[in-house]
């Protein structure tokens, strides 16, 4: 761009510079807002030192040289994240700069912009302090200091150019009152070498995302060819969603109602508990979860119409064989069905070895031999990244039959499944056995049980029941030893893996796709920004890295795999064209350790600033201190040093040496089961945040989307490259987690919320009624509401 094209856009800009009398922003200097955020104590004093000495000698060092001054002011921020940086800016303008606005020169500033101008706000400060103030007076393009960073930390250098502050007679040798200045008078005041380097130094206000970009390129005979369309291959199918009741399904059943009008009959397996029938459950689920909010807003009192029209609701139980569905309506279901999507599955990550086999091997082996028994059905089957168990690296999406973490030689899950069932008879028969009830009936009638001296059917009651406990304990630590023996952090994962072993080899020749979500959590934009639900895995760390528990023993380099799970739900959709299309692959991984990597230190820098955000707007010591205190990744040594174990021993010995003295030790036992609860978490989630560098490929689901026919690029494209990790984490994630876990962790109540009345009208559907068939049958999930039983909400299978 040659000097005449650079005047011309300087002419078409006005420039304002915002220490002029109009705003009065004359305090924009770093040493305002670096407050409380050093690592530890001493750097946090050591910071605190210099920031002094630079306010102590700022004056001489603008007498001398106001550019080198400038530089020297902000080396204090060197080794800050910009993560950081960006936040605090965003504070100091909120609680400083803002309230010293002027309401009518900002008035004025907004009445000039409307008439057409260009403005471009002009200051010595930082961008990151700018940027709020530009956004809030409606300014899209500044010139502003910019701090040099690498690998997201400040390195204490400016970019060039330095906007140096005005001089000492500024006030009295400056024009325009308001503001405004010309690009001459600005490049005589800023030291910039001509106009033309003035109108280059202009940047956008808007905050800067970084973008990963890679080449899609495909070199083996993969089945993907040509463009897709979701709206094609989906219209008029019909679906068997199992798991609707958890937090992925019932997303993807609500974006898929609003978003794929061509779909043919969405059917729901759900599975009866106990008096309340699956249709009351579905019912309530409708009335009462915000997941149906959009639907409600967009149908109003035609909303159980709708759904009615969409939605069938089946009675069954994927653990039993045939799903547990009556022989007339599973008849019906293998001729119509187009596609099953199984998100069922227990999520404890350590349960009882019979519900997890139950669960996640029993029941997707009952799925697959329903999908092999229907007509033309493929199968999309829900599993985890996480199947990878204990190994670093690169994971591929692909599948090794027979898989174990370790490489363990002649491993066959299909033997290893038989012997864990196997096991669990064992163990029930051991528990019925002579040697396993003398020790119940010793336990149930020692002296320090509450129901002592019990005989008779009392004592027999009370000897079942701790049966009953004795075991699931015994076999949930037998389920974990043996998942830990073959390589596995837990029996999730173990279970998890067993059941891809088998579907692969059971399922050759089907249409099937293995999905693997890494940590699901807060949506982004479907079927509302910040929809989460229940406690799932970050949630818990996250909330203690809001306590005054800050120091989290983890590897800083390892990268932390979260999905938003309308990214997840928008991936099962394009794979499930694809099945329909018979154009899948057989494993996909929705994950973004690789296309848009986030890792530990800065998930832990994160998820402390959003607290500080929420703590900065509250009032009361409390809040004071907590946003004073930061999270920090600490080595394993350093957490057992100073941490929770250290504290619990502190606590113990205190305890010992209070024994003999006639003091309630009531706050102590408290603090100690305290502490002893976080060592739990952290020894659960140890895996995934301080062991097992893990990369999970996610090539196959962007060649999907990649194919996409632009129209429903914005509808149904997966995109996680562009997911902007600060504001998800600040501004979405955690406020989610604040709204609708948290409470369930501290055992509150969530927000009150009216319930909405639906109710699901029968209707006749034509077009998926069978020769012969009567509507009763047709219509086979439609029954009369019931308004009892649970909320199905805090089902835990997902």
């Amino acid at each position: 761009m040659d000097d005449t094209n650079h005047n011309s856009r300087a002419d078409a800009e006005v420039y304002w510079r915002v220490e002029g009398s109009l705003l009065e922003l004359t305090t924009v200097r770093p040493i305002g807002f670096f407050t409380w955020n050093a690592q530890t104590f001493s750097e946090r004093w050591m910071k605190r030192g210099l920031v002094l000495l630079m306010a102590a000698l700022r004056p001489l060092l603008y007498a001398s040289n106001r550019v080198f001054a400038t530089r020297m002011v902000h080396t204090v921020l060197r080794g800050v994240s910009r993560d950081r940086l960006e936040l605090l800016g965003e504070e100091y303008f909120e609680y400083k700069l803002k309230p010293t606005l002027k309401i009518n020169g900002v008035k004025e500033l907004k009445l000039f912009m409307e008439s057409g101008a260009k403005v471009v706000l002009v200051s010595q400060g930082l961008d990151v302090v700018m940027r709020p103030l530009a956004a809030y007076l409606g300014v899209s393009r500044l010139i502003a200091n910019r701090m040099e960073f690498r690998d997201g930390i400040a390195t204490g250098r400016l970019l060039e150019p330095v906007i140096r502050p005005r001089g000492v007679f500024a006030r009295i040798t400056g024009t325009g009152s308001d503001g405004r200045r010309d690009p001459e008078q600005l490049v005589s005041d800023l030291g910039v070498a001509s106009v033309a380097a003035l109108s280059a130094a202009v940047i956008s206000a808007s905050r800067p995302v970084v973008k990963l970009d890679r080449p899609i390129v495909d070199f083996d005979s993969s089945p993907q060819r040509g463009e897709l369309s979701v709206r094609r291959s989906l219209a008029g199918k019909n679906v068997l969603l199992i798991g609707m009741t958890g937090f992925i399904g019932k997303v993807w059943l609500v974006n898929t109602l609003m978003d794929l009008a061509e779909i043919g009959k969405i059917y729901l397996l759900i599975r009866r508990q106990k008096s309340n029938p699956a249709q009351s459950r579905f019912e309530k689920l409708v009335e009462e979860s915000p997941v149906f909010d959009p639907l409600s807003r967009r149908h109003g009192p035609n909303l159980g119409r709708f759904i009615s029209e969409r939605v069938e609701v089946v009675e069954g139980d994927v653990s039993q064989p045939g799903l547990g569905i009556t022989t007339d309506v599973a008849e019906v279901l293998r001729e119509k069905l187009d596609l099953v999507i199984n998100s069922s599955g227990l999520t404890d990550f350590n349960p009882d070895l019979r519900d997890a086999l139950a669960t996640n091997v029993d029941a997707a082996l009952n799925i697959l031999e329903f999908v092999r028994e229907s007509d033309h059905a493929g199968l999309l089957h829900l599993s985890t990244c996480y199947v990878a168990g204990t190994r670093d690296g690169r994971v591929a999406e692909k599948l090794r039959p027979d898989y174990t973490p370790i490489d363990l030689p002649d491993f066959d899950a299909e033997k290893e499944w038989k012997s864990l069932h196997g096991f669990v008879k064992s163990a029930e028969a051991k528990a019925e056995g002579a040697e396993i009830t003398d020790e119940l009936r010793k336990q149930a009638m020692v002296k320090e049980h509450a129901a002592k001296d019990l005989h008779g059917a009392a004592l027999e009651n009370q000897i079942r029941k701790n049966r009953v406990r004795w075991l699931r304990n015994y076999l949930t630590e037998a389920g974990t030893r043996r998942a830990n023996e073959l390589g596995w952090p837990n029996t999730y994962t173990l279970t998890k893996s067993l059941a891809e072993s088998l579907i692969c080899k059971f399922g050759a020749g089907l249409p099937v796709a293995l999905v693997r979500p890494a940590i699901v959590e807060t949506s982004i934009g479907k079927p509302f920004v910040g929809w989460n639900e229940g406690i799932n895995t970050s949630a818990s760390l996250s909330y203690l890295l809001g306590t005054y528990f800050r120091q989290l023993p983890t590897n800083e380099r390892k990268r932390l795999d979260i999905i938003p799970v309308d990214s997840v739900c928008q991936g099962m959709t394009l794979i499930a064209a694809a099945i329909v299309e018979r154009r899948n692959e057989f494993v996909y991984q929705l994950a973004t350790s690789v296309t848009n990597p986030c890792d530990m230190r800065r998930s832990i820098e994160l998820t402390s600033l959003a607290h500080r955000k929420h703590y900065r707007a509250q009032e009361g010591l409390e809040y004071w201190l907590r946003l004073r205190f930061d999270a920090i990744p600490v080595s394993k040594q350093r957490y057992e040093r100073m941490s929770a174990p250290a504290q619990k021993a502190i606590i113990k010995s205190i305890q010992r040496i209070m024994a003999p003295l006639p003091l309630r030790k009531i706050p102590l036992a408290r603090a100690e089961r305290s502490l002893e609860r976080v060592e739990k978490l952290i020894e659960l989630f140890k895996p995934f945040i301080l062991f097992n560098e893990q990369d999970f490929v996610a090539d196959n689901i962007e060649k999907l989307s990649y194919a996409l026919v632009p129209e429903e690029k914005d509808d149904f494209g997966y995109e996680t490259r562009s997911l902007d990790w600060w504001d998800y984490w600040i501004n979405i994630h955690i406020p989610a987690l604040r709204k609708w876990t948290y409470p369930l962790i501290e055992g509150r109540p969530l927000e009150v919320r009216p319930r909405r009345k639906v109710e699901l009208e029968p209707v006749a559907d034509e077009n998926v009624q069978t020769e012969g068939e009567t509507p009763e049958v047709a219509n086979f999930g439609v029954q009369a509401a019931k308004k009892t039983g649970t909320d199905g909400a805090s089902w835990r299978y997902s």
